[in-house]
């Protein structure tokens, strides 16, 4: 299954940026079933919404500082089958957490604004996250958030720190793009599709500043194109107005196994890199 990564994410924030900052919130409901992910949520109540941001996978949003000046965020993260909509805010206020009660449809926050309508994460299978947490201290709550490399559709995505990075690692270099220490929220569907345009096999350990400068040319490439196209629906992932991303037929390799290579015609082969299903051309990724 595909998890949402920076493209999807982004659209969302896109969407989500304009109707929620600004907002107040006026009440919270999430999942009492235990989860780690669902964490200090009491805190949003009666507090704003300044921004949406976005660091790879995760939005970021700033809350209003407290009379004592401290500042929080609420982190949100979809997981695998995540997704945020806007809803009115039919029924009565917020259960108190913990009373049992479970929210139907896979809804496991809801957060009620000042403007009559609530903003609900779904998530049928419970990967996504939603914490308030003080921000920018990441380290001992999200660590995998305190750790991201440079976002790759920012000046701080550079050429030849990426080469260099690859130039000391001979881990597939498939590996290194999905770890997001190399560079932030690149994920399976657009590792293979950036791999298969730089001509470079995912399982190669050995990558060299030629090829990794192409490389970073085609991750940056591939990730602006799916982000003008809203992301890549094949199943879950759903913009916060309900559609669906537009970037599934100009897929180039992710999903493609067996179909002929758009480039040489070669029959495009399966392989399991990193522990994820992976599609490339024998013929021309080696």
């Amino acid at each position: 299954m595909a998890v949402p990564e920076l493209p999807e994410v982004e659209s969302v924030r896109r969407q989500l940026a304009p109707e929620l900052t600004g907002r107040r919130v006026t009440g919270v409901w999430w999942d009492p079933h235990p989860h780690a992910r669902l964490s200090d949520l009491d805190l949003v109540v009666d507090r704003r919404v300044d921004a949406v941001h976005r660091r790879g996978k995760y939005l970021l949003c700033p809350l209003d500082p407290t009379v004592d000046g401290d500042r929080l965020e609420l982190v949100l993260h979809l997981g695998m089958t995540g997704s945020l909509s806007f809803r009115p805010a039919a029924g009565p206020a917020p259960r108190p957490v913990g009373d049992g009660v479970a929210a139907p449809g896979h809804v496991r926050v809801r957060f009620d604004l000042d403007d009559g309508r609530s903003l609900r994460f779904r998530d049928p299978r419970r990967f996504g996250r939603a914490s308030v947490v003080p921000a920018g201290d990441y380290a001992d709550r999200i660590p995998t958030l305190a750790d991201l490399g440079p976002e790759p559709l920012s000046d701080e995505f550079d050429p030849e720190r990426f080469a260099a990075a690859l130039a000391t690692t001979t881990a597939p270099v498939k590996a290194k793009l999905l770890d997001q220490r190399l560079v932030a929220g690149v994920g399976n569907i657009y590792a293979d599709e950036a791999l298969w345009r730089a001509r470079i096999h995912p399982a190669s350990r050995r990558v060299g500043r030629a090829r990794a400068l192409r490389l970073h040319q085609h991750v940056v490439e591939v990730l602006t194109a799916a982000v003008e196209r809203e992301g890549t629906t094949f199943r879950d992932y759903q913009l916060v107005n309900g559609q669906s991303g537009r970037y599934a037929d100009h897929l180039d390799a992710y999903g493609q196994a067996d179909l002929p290579c758009r480039r040489c015609g070669q029959p495009m082969r399966r392989a399991v890199i990193a522990q994820r299903g992976t599609t490339y051309c024998p013929s021309c990724q080696r």
